[in-house]
């Protein structure tokens, strides 16, 4: 009866799992016919799509431009969450709750609202954000700061912290030595997990960017609406390539996050 039931549960997994690859693999497919028409079956297949979608300068110019501007706020998120995630879990422990309930509050208000506030807010400043690649960089640090103070509080609450810090007092280090050669390693992986899920998430971002800087800086996603009316294949190459890029960093961000509790 046992194996029954383990037998079912994984059929209907396996059905579920083939039926959300359906689209993906046709999509694929697609990407590689030289053409599909009517026929069940492409008549050909080719990799001049991808070819074509890897020499483009205007592909290249907004890949780097999505780069750019993800990894300046993650940089920016670490630079600033990661010292105050430390002095809550150190000095003010029964803050964590407030600080939860601060960090949902970039999902609490829809992204469309919040660039319509944002255009308001600079568009007469004396400094010119709006269309810059820095108004974005702003906001994508508030969207990537609850992946990145969740994962990181997890790392924080999976070590003894006060004990490592009276341990590397006790050795002679100050507060800082002992955060940067003590502390900070143990949270390596709860870190990089966070990183890559964070950067998963923001290069995939639609409606700041296209709201907030638009054509003036085409970023990955607004290179891809504005290539939609392009070749259905061309396009298909190019959905390809951003959802293997996706697999690859969200990949690397289970691998880290294995022995984060």
């Amino acid at each position: 009866m046992q194996n029954t039931n383990t037998r079912f549960h994984k059929g209907v997994v396996y059905t579920v799992v083939g039926i959300m690859l359906i689209p993906i693999i046709a999509t694929f497919i697609y990407s590689l016919s030289s053409r599909w028409g009517a026929t069940i079956l492409p008549d050909g297949f080719t990799f001049d799509w991808y070819a074509k979608l890897l020499t483009d300068p205007r592909f290249m110019d907004a890949f780097g431009r999505s780069l750019f501007i993800c990894i300046a706020a993650l940089a920016l998120s670490v630079i600033l969450v990661l010292p105050a995630i430390f002095v809550v879990f150190y000095y003010f422990p029964k803050l964590d709750k407030l600080m939860n309930l601060l960090i949902l509050l970039p999902f609490a208000v829809p992204p469309v609202v919040s660039s319509v506030g944002l255009l308001q807010l600079y568009a007469d400043s004396e400094i010119s954000l709006i269309g810059t690649p820095w108004i974005l960089i702003g906001t994508y640090f508030t969207i990537a700061l609850p992946f990145m103070y969740r994962a990181i509080a997890n790392s924080f609450e999976a070590i003894n912290l006060h004990d490592l810090m009276d341990a590397a007092h006790l050795l002679g280090a100050n507060t800082f030595q002992a955060f940067l050669l003590v502390v900070l390693p143990n949270l390596k992986k709860g870190l990089m997990a966070s990183l890559f899920l964070s950067f998963s998430f923001l290069l995939g971002e639609f409606v700041f960017a296209n709201i907030l800087v638009g054509t003036r800086y085409e970023t990955l996603q607004i290179y891809l609406y504005n290539m939609r009316q392009t070749s259905g294949h061309f396009t298909s190459a190019l959905v390809m390539t951003y959802f293997l890029f996706i697999f690859l960093l969200t990949w690397l961000a289970s691998r880290f996050s294995r022995g984060v509790q």
